[in-house]
């Protein structure tokens, strides 16, 4: 048999080209929205805004915003988090002996805080969520009755119960979760120099 003889690959089936051409071209226009920061946000507050307006005159649908609700606070824990947890990075740092292994002191070098979920992964995840749970408002099936003020309280508890968990963690671990760049010194001041 000839080597030559083979069977060529396939070519991909017009529906898989279109739609690998269409998650491409959606691709790109993510892309493109990367530098526009402020846009993307206000596009989110518009969706949110919209979607507590259509609950609100629908007068239902408590656990579909329950739970999208319990996952935007579970993204925004994870963009509070650093990428590295301090507290595990403590145990890589040292030695059996509880003496430091390498330097790591705060004022040695600047470490810029690097997040658990980048903002434009939050961002985007956000977008989606709110957006799928704004389509299950169009179908009674996920309209399941239950006494809200108590889903209300349950998220609110919940909500504080994990700020104050994370900004515990932030204060013990001494990092924030906003980097404003390397400090910059000041040299000596121009009357020391000329004595």
């Amino acid at each position: 048999m000839d080597k030559f003889s083979e069977e060529e690959p396939h070519k991909p089936s017009f529906l898989s080209r279109f739609y690998t051409a269409l998650g491409q071209r959606y691709q790109s226009i993510l892309d493109k929205t990367v530098p526009y920061l402020i846009a993307r946000w206000l596009f989110t507050c518009f969706l949110v805004v919209f979607y507590c307006v259509r609950v609100y005159f629908l007068q239902g649908w408590y656990i579909v915003s329950y739970a999208l609700g319990i996952y935007l606070l579970n993204l925004f824990i994870g963009f509070l988090s650093p990428r590295i947890d301090p507290s595990r990075e403590r145990d890589l740092f040292y030695d059996e002996d509880d003496s430091p292994g390498l330097p790591t002191q705060n004022d040695e070098e600047f470490r810029p805080f690097i997040r658990k979920l980048p903002e434009f992964k939050f961002w985007y995840s956000g977008c989606k969520s709110i957006i799928v749970g704004t389509i299950c408002t169009c179908f009674e099936m996920f309209n399941i009755p239950v006494f809200w003020p108590i889903l209300v309280v349950y998220f609110c508890l919940l909500f504080v119960m994990t700020m104050k968990r994370q900004i515990k963690h932030m204060i013990k671990y001494r990092y924030l979760p906003f980097t404003h760049g390397k400090r910059k010194y000041k040299g000596k001041e121009n009357d020391t120099i000329g004595k």
